[in-house]
C-alpha cells in the first residue's frame, strides 16, 4: 500500500514537471514574441544605423549624430512603460490571451509603415520625426507583448522548470538581434552604404524592416489560432483595478525592489548593446565589422541566456542577479575600457572584446521573466511584470544625455563605462533587498 502511494506521488510529481500541450503554445508564443519584439528594438540599432545619414541633415558633427540616433532608441524605450500600464492593466482584467494579440498587431503595423518612409531629401526633418513617432508608439506596443505573454508562459509552466523556460523565452533577446545582424549583413553584402545616395541607405534599410513586419504578422496568425488563456489567471481571484493594488501597501514594496533592480539592467544594457555600435563608429570601425562582433556576442549570448535561468533554478534567481550585477561594475568595466582605448583596432580583438563585455554582464536577462513573475500576486502579476520591468527603463533613457554632461569631464567615448557601473551597483543592491523566489507557488 505504501509502495502504491509513493508510486503515485512520483507520478503526480513527475507529470507537475512536464510542459502540458497548452504550456507549449505558450511558451513558444512567449519566446517568439519576444525575439520579433528585439528584432524591432533593435532594427534602429543594427539595421538602420549605417542609413541614418539618409533621414538626416548633411554636416552634422558626430556627437550629434551619435545622439540622434541614440534618441530613436531611446523613444521605443519611452514607450514601453506606457504599453506596460495599458497591458498590464488588460491582462489583470480581461486576460493575457488577447492583451497578447493586439500588441503583436500593433507591433506589426508600425514595423511595416516605418519600412515605407521617405528620407531627408523628399521630407525634411519629417522623415526623421516619423520614425521618432512610430518609434515611440511601436515601443508601446513592444511594451505590452511582453507584458501579457511573459507572465502567461511562466503561469503554465511547472515551477520546476521556470528558470529553464524563463530563460529560454528571454533568449529571443539574441536571437532577434542575430536575425537583425545577419539579415543586415547579408543586404550591406549587395548594397553597400556610404552617403545619403548609396543604396543601403536610400533603400536596403527597409528589407530588415519589412522582414521584422512579415514575422509579427505571422506570429499574430499562429497566436490567434494557437494561443490559450492562462488557467491560472481564469481560476484566480480578480482585482477591481489592478493598477490601483500594485501601488497599494501590500504590492509597492515590491515594485519599488524590482524597480531599482531593472533600473539597473536598462543601464548596463544602455552601456553596452544600446551605445557600443556608436563607440565603434566614431572609432571609425567599419559598419561591416561592428555588425559581425555584435552578431558573435548574441550568439553566445543566446545559450549564456538560458544557461543563467538553467542555474537560478539551482542555485537561486536572487544569487545569479546578484553575480551578475557584481560582474557589472567590477570586471566589465575594465574589459569594456580596454575595448574603448585599443581592442579595436585588431578585428579579433574587437570580436573577442565585444563577445566578453557582453557575456559578462548581458545574460542577467536569463533569470529576469521568471524572477519578476514570481514577485507578484496572479492578480496582478500582469501589471507588476510590465511595470516593474518597463517603468524602470525611463531613468536609463536619459543616458544619451547623461552621457554628454559626462563629457565635460572626461573623453565622450568613455561615458558608457560610467553608465555601466551604475547600473551593476543597482543591480546588486536590488537582488540584495529582494527575496529569493524559485520555489514560489503561483
Amino acid at each position: 500500500m505504501v509502495e502504491i502511494m509513493s508510486n503515485q506521488v512520483s507520478a503526480r510529481k513527475t507529470n507537475d514537471e512536464k510542459l502540458s500541450k497548452d504550456g507549449k503554445k505558450t511558451v513558444t508564443t512567449a519566446f517568439l514574441g519576444f525575439t520579433v519584439d528585439m528584432i524591432d528594438v533593435y532594427l534602429p540599432i543594427i539595421a538602420l544605423a549605417p542609413a541614418m545619414i539618409y533621414f538626416q541633415p548633411a554636416n552634422l558633427s558626430p556627437t550629434i549624430a551619435t545622439t540622434l540616433y541614440f534618441t530613436i532608441f531611446v523613444l521605443s524605450l519611452i514607450g514601453r512603460p506606457i504599453g506596460s500600464f495599458i497591458f498590464g492593466f488588460a491582462g489583470d482584467k480581461i486576460g493575457r490571451r488577447k492583451t497578447t494579440l493586439i500588441a503583436i498587431l500593433g507591433l506589426a503595423v508600425t514595423t511595416f509603415i516605418i519600412a515605407l518612409l521617405p528620407g531627408y531629401s523628399v521630407w525634411g526633418l519629417g522623415g526623421i520625426i516619423s520614425i521618432a513617432a512610430l518609434r515611440f508608439l511601436s515601443g508601446i506596443f513592444m511594451g505590452g507583448e511582453y507584458t501579457s505573454a511573459n507572465p502567461l508562459a511562466m503561469e503554465t509552466s511547472p515551477k520546476s522548470k521556470r528558470g529553464v523556460f524563463g530563460g529560454l523565452i528571454n533568449a529571443g533577446f539574441p536571437l532577434g538581434t542575430i536575425i537583425v545582424s545577419v539579415s543586415t549583413l547579408i543586404t550591406l553584402s549587395f548594397l553597400p552604404a556610404g552617403d545619403a545616395s548609396a543604396p543601403y541607405s536610400v533603400w536596403g534599410w527597409r528589407i530588415p524592416f519589412l522582414l521584422g513586419a512579415l514575422l509579427s504578422f505571422v506570429l499574430f496568425i499562429y497566436s490567434y489560432f494557437e494561443l490559450p488563456e492562462s488557467e491560472v489567471w481564469k481560476t484566480s481571484k480578480k482585482t477591481t483595478n489592478p493598477l490601483k493594488a500594485l501601488f497599494s501597501k501590500d504590492h509597492f514594496g515590491q515594485l519599488g525592489q524590482v524597480f531599482l533592480l531593472m533600473s539597473g539592467v536598462w543601464f548596463v544594457t544602455n552601456a553596452i548593446i544600446s551605445s557600443l555600435p556608436g563607440m565603434l563608429k566614431m572609432l571609425n570601425v567599419s559598419s561591416t565589422i561592428s555588425t559581425y562582433s555584435q552578431l558573435f556576442a548574441n550568439i553566445v549570448l543566446f545559450a549564456l541566456f538560458i544557461l543563467a535561468g538553467a542555474v537560478s533554478q539551482k542555485a537561486g534567481r536572487k544569487t545569479v542577479l546578484t553575480i551578475f550585477g557584481v560582474l557589472s561594475f567590477t570586471i566589465a568595466p575594465i574589459v569594456y575600457f580596454f575595448l574603448l582605448q585599443s581592442g579595436y583596432q585588431n578585428t579579433v580583438q574587437l570580436i573577442i572584446l565585444v563577445i566578453a563585455v557582453h557575456a559578462l554582464v548581458v545574460p542577467v536577462f536569463g533569470v529576469l521573466t521568471s524572477y519578476i513573475t514570481e514577485r507578484f500576486d496572479t492578480s496582478v502579476r500582469a501589471s507588476g511584470y510590465g511595470v516593474g520591468y518597463s517603468l524602470a527603463l525611463v531613468i536609463p533613457a536619459m543616458t544619451p544625455f547623461i552621457m554628454l554632461g559626462l563629457q565635460n569631464f572626461m573623453p565622450y567615448v568613455y561615458t558608457p563605462i560610467v553608465i555601466l557601473i551604475i547600473g551593476g551597483i543597482c543591480i546588486t543592491i536590488g537582488a540584495l533587498l529582494g527575496p529569493e523566489t524559485k520555489d514560489v507557488d503561483f
